[in-house]
């Protein structure tokens, strides 16, 4: 991730913490060095959300940023039943989002209780409600997990299909609306290249949308990434990627006014007369992703189950799991065994495809 990149983080997080308590602000200080920027600034959403609900529930504080320590402290077991049963019931949260908030909470109040200190040595609270939440029990098998993402992706010909239908089947489909076949005109071959590149490495959206142009090696085939865990890592991508890339590279300069200075890879149209060229957000990414996917048949198709449909592919085609770990930048092997699971279907075809070359 560049410094602009950071900057832009890191004043979005800045946004978020001016409405926060100010012990939630000393507490994302203190975990600037070891949590990724996105990391943080999902914390700060999750304590808006804990935050509001605690002064529509209690009422004893004017606003969120003026909860006070003690309220925390004197928090029941059962009052923060409520709240994870608002966030299931009320915002339609499913487990694992409500494990992940709890955990963003439970993180913030082991800081109160056991780090942070005030002048005379003393935690800032004592007594840690969080301390006695229990995690959702998700007992989903590899193969339930697969399952469930089994409908959501990208097989065999699809591949293809979907990065033509980006390319010039979208403009053709709405050759009608004069206003969207000149956006997709304007940006196919950068919205070609960002589903070739994800279709073809398996990146993660938030390391496609930090690529810069210096991350990129079109001899090698390679793209320099910040994984999880702020670990840098050369990730490959595919020779149809590789194509698609440098289409969009020929035009990026002229088609965006990509000025030396700016060095990210996928941009942003200028708007407005005197507007600049920009690098194109994560959530922009999604946004055309799902326009796309809509548009083409499949809305549950996103970015990241493009990058689930290369892991699948990828394990039909290759069966070394070690290896696509490292492609995907996953810590633990068991994650990647999802992708043996799902493709259990096409291992059926294929031996019942040899029984019928017996028979024939």
């Amino acid at each position: 991730m560049d410094r602009s990149t950071k900057l832009h983080f890191m004043n979005r997080i800045d946004d978020k913490l001016s409405e926060l308590p100010w012990y939630v602000t000393e507490y994302i200080d203190s975990r600037k060095r070891k949590l990724a920027h996105t990391t943080l600034l999902n914390y700060c959403h999750d304590y808006i959300i804990f935050f509001d609900w605690l002064v529509t529930e209690q009422s004893s504080a004017a606003s969120r940023k003026d909860v006070g320590l003690n309220q925390l402290e004197i928090l029941t077991v059962r009052e923060v039943e409520n709240f994870l049963s608002f966030l299931e019931y009320q915002l339609g949260n499913n487990k694992y989002t409500i494990n992940r908030k709890l955990s963003a909470l439970k993180s913030l109040f082991d800081y109160l209780q056991n780090k942070a200190e005030t002048q005379d040595l003393k935690p800032y609270i004592q007594r840690n409600v969080m301390a006695k939440m229990e995690f959702n029990s998700v007992n989903e098998t590899q193969e339930t997990i697969a399952n469930r993402i089994e409908g959501k992706i990208l097989r065999e010909d699809d591949f293809e299909h979907f990065r033509q239908f980006v390319a010039h089947d979208y403009g053709i489909q709405n050759k009608a609306n004069a206003r969207i076949s000149r956006f997709h005109e304007i940006n196919r071959e950068r919205d070609t290249a960002i589903v070739s590149l994800i279709l073809g490495s398996g990146l993660r959206l938030s390391e496609v949308a930090g690529i810069n142009l210096e991350d990129l090696d079109v001899i090698k085939g390679q793209v320099r990434v910040l994984r999880k865990g702020n670990k840098e890592q050369y990730v490959y991508f595919s020779k149809q990627a590789l194509w698609d890339l440098e289409s969009y590279l020929k035009i990026r300069e002229s088609r965006y006014g990509a000025e030396k200075s700016e060095h990210y890879l996928f941009m942003a149209a200028p708007i407005g007369r005197k507007g600049k060229s920009r690098r194109l957000t994560p959530r922009s990414i999604e946004k055309l992703i799902e326009k796309y996917a809509a548009a083409y048949g499949k809305p549950a198709l996103t970015v990241h189950s493009l990058r689930h449909s290369f892991a699948t592919r990828y394990h039909l085609e290759n069966n070394d799991v070690p290896r696509l770990k490292n492609q995907l930048g996953h810590s633990s092997i068991q994650t990647t065994m999802i992708y043996t699971h799902l493709t259990d279907e096409e291992m059926r075809n294929a031996v019942n495809n040899m029984d019928k070359s017996k028979s024939e």
